[in-house]
């Protein structure tokens, strides 16, 4: 069982996620709403997994994740983003991210590419 933290600026979306990790049998141990909230909340929970959306508001998932595994280079941060954000995918992949995920999500996927992690 890992313990999993999802940050995304959209409610329903860290909604979606967190079913399918508990479903998994994975702990959710926290959410947040941004990337500032992710690093904080990364710093705090030392998660072994994050799940952090791309585009959001005050600090974006690329910055977030460059902020993350300069302090913890253990860190393993999925990137999550929506149709036709390639070049911020690979942006995110070089800032240190170790895969990513396309939304909407695919329950089966998800699992797919984090089983790959933990």
């Amino acid at each position: 069982m890992a313990r999993v933290l999802v940050v995304d600026d959209a409610a329903f979306m860290r909604m979606m996620l967190r079913g399918i990790f508990e479903k998994e049998g994975h702990e959710v141990v926290g959410e947040g709403v941004n990337g500032a909230d992710g690093i904080e909340k990364y710093d705090g929970l030392l998660p072994d997994l994050v799940t952090m959306d791309i585009t959001m508001p005050e600090m974006d998932g690329i910055r977030a994740v460059e902020e993350i595994v300069r302090r913890h280079p253990e860190a393993k941060v999925i990137m999550c983003s929506a149709m036709g954000q390639q070049a911020m995918v690979i942006d995110s992949i070089r800032a240190g991210a170790k895969d990513f995920l396309v939304k909407p999500f695919n329950a089966e996927k998800v699992m797919e590419t984090v089983g790959k992690y933990i």
